[in-house]
């Protein structure tokens, strides 16, 4: 097949997904470019190590703050300018691969917009990998966003009507994200998703039919390398709230004094406000802790062969590749059973999954340094079972055979339309 690409981003599991898929797509033989904006991070496992990779722009900045009567003069204006400098990239985009004599077009996830537009343009077969729906718009996280405001004293009072009157540019704005995610979604052939779990989000979101397709690890980086394991657990994610490192502190503080391991803490980005924050939060609780930021594969997996455990707490994560690649260099996990995590950690198999209560979590980490045997036992069963079953290579094969049934798919319907 010759394959056209199009992706939107940053550093972190959904470029390493799209990473190991081109790569092992063009070590399959296929014919592989890849359109992106700008803004997508191309310094972080560059596509171009393999393909032509075609960056076209995107001409978007954000406005300068403005006052709320400035706002409700331009109302969703400068929302509205994003999406459109998006919508014409892609209508660039669409038009190269339209002319690139490709057989399909293979879409990735996007900064702004989970789904862009590109898949309204392009006349190919066209499938999506969504890794996720724009979460804010479908989940509480913490709070509902589409609750209304609080009760007032007086709803004649300037504060309320200020109040109100952000809301309504805020609510507005989301409105028409939500409308364009709904209409670029339902735009492909197919959605491809990374879990069951994902698979019902976006059947929630969109009341589309996702097809899941697992991803894989690269079990040639991610090794055991048979290190001495040393008294801390490892965490791996942004430091953001949904990666609930507060909770993963807490975790670890509830362990007596005298056993509790070190937490180090791995994020490919940062909130500085958020770090600062757990920074603090782990000297009142006496946990020591260690962020590493932006630290390179090398030292990742030198990390994950040294550490005890993994713990794994981020909320709702549609797939994770934490616990896979943990469980790649021997490590077992010790996981909240919550969203896709459920499907790649088995209990008492590759890890332990618990409750979301750290008291759980605490205890499942001495179970584990009480019991240094059944650790190893379940870290040689997860090497195990990522390579059985979660390799590149098997998910590659997966893939390939997505885009095959959807260009089959196509080529039946069209003809069905044509009367043959």
């Amino acid at each position: 097949m010759k394959i056209a690409v199009w992706h939107n981003l940053p550093s972190g599991g959904g470029k390493r997904a799209l990473y190991d898929h081109v790569r092992g797509l063009v070590a399959r033989g296929h014919t592989v470019e890849s359109w992106c904006p700008p803004t997508a991070d191309q310094t972080y496992l560059p596509l171009g190590e393999f393909i032509p990779e075609h960056v076209r722009p995107f001409d978007w900045t954000p406005a300068a703050p403005q006052k709320l009567s400035s706002k409700l003069t331009n109302l969703r204006l400068d929302f509205l300018r994003r999406i459109d400098a998006l919508d014409r990239h892609c209508r660039l985009c669409a038009g190269e691969i339209n002319r690139g004599g490709f057989n399909l077009l293979f879409a990735n996830t996007s900064l702004y917009q989970a789904v862009s537009s590109v898949g309204r343009y392009v006349s190919l077969p066209k499938v999506v990998y969504l890794q996720e729906p724009v979460r804010e718009l479908y989940e509480a996280m913490p709070d509902p966003l589409w609750q209304a405001l609080p009760p007032a004293a007086s709803y004649l009072s300037p504060a309320y009507l200020r109040d109100y009157l952000r809301d309504v540019y805020r609510t507005q704005s989301l409105r028409v994200l939500m409308r364009e995610e709904v209409r670029n979604a339902r735009a492909f052939d197919r959605v491809l998703v990374n879990s069951f779990y994902s698979r019902e989000s976006i059947l929630r979101a969109y009341g589309i039919d996702a097809r899941v397709c697992y991803l894989g690890v690269d079990t040639a980086k991610f090794v055991e390398l048979n290190l001495p394991r040393e008294n801390f657990v490892v965490g791996l994610g942004a430091f953001v709230k949904l990666k609930n490192v507060e909770f993963a502190l807490r975790s670890v503080a509830a362990v007596p004094e005298a056993r509790r391991p070190r937490l180090v803490w791995i994020g490919n980005a940062a909130d500085p406000t958020y770090l600062e924050a757990m920074k603090q939060l782990a000297v009142a609780l006496k946990v020591d802790f260690e962020p590493l930021v932006k630290i390179d594969d090398d030292e990742l997996v030198r990390t994950l062969n040294r550490a005890a455990l993994m713990i794994y707490c981020s909320r709702l994560e549609p797939f994770g590749f934490a616990p896979l690649e943990a469980n790649a260099c021997g490590l077992p996990v010790v996981a909240v059973a919550e969203g896709g995590v459920r499907e790649t950690i088995v209990d008492g198999v590759n890890g332990l999954l618990v409750d979301s209560d750290p008291r759980a979590v605490a205890a499942a980490i001495m179970r584990l340094a009480d019991d240094p045997q059944y650790a190893r036992r379940l870290g040689q069963t997860a090497r195990r079972e990522v390579a059985e079953k979660w390799s590149v290579a098997a998910s590659v094969e997966r893939l390939e055979q997505r885009l095959s049934d959807a260009l089959d798919g196509r080529h039946a319907s069209d003809a069905k339309t044509a009367g043959v």
